[in-house]
């Protein structure tokens, strides 16, 4: 059905190409903690953790990196008693 203007549905009256999905495809995230059976995140293990923390020292959501909600809750606690320990940069310079 046509607009009651008299443009097309599709597309803008000013020459706007109409929205395109860019991704048809996505790859399924999956918990590499259920994966690998890991129970147990340790605090003092600071390269696994570094996985989780970019540049700028915040802590990954599940929906970026993955996790199930009780491994995140678990990662986010180590990361918390890691920072307060030094191990790992509240922020970066």
């Amino acid at each position: 059905m046509g607009r009651r203007d008299g443009g097309s549905s599709r597309g803008d009256a000013k020459g706007r190409k109409p929205f395109k999905r860019k991704f048809l495809f996505r790859k399924k995230k999956f918990c590499k903690f259920c994966e690998e059976k890991l129970h147990f995140i340790d605090y003092k293990d600071v390269r696994l953790l570094q996985g989780f923390v970019p540049e700028r020292s915040k802590i990954f959501p599940r929906r970026i990196s993955g996790t199930c909600s009780k491994h995140q809750r678990k990662v986010m606690r180590a990361i918390k008693r890691a920072r307060s320990l030094a191990l790992i940069p509240f922020t970066s310079d």
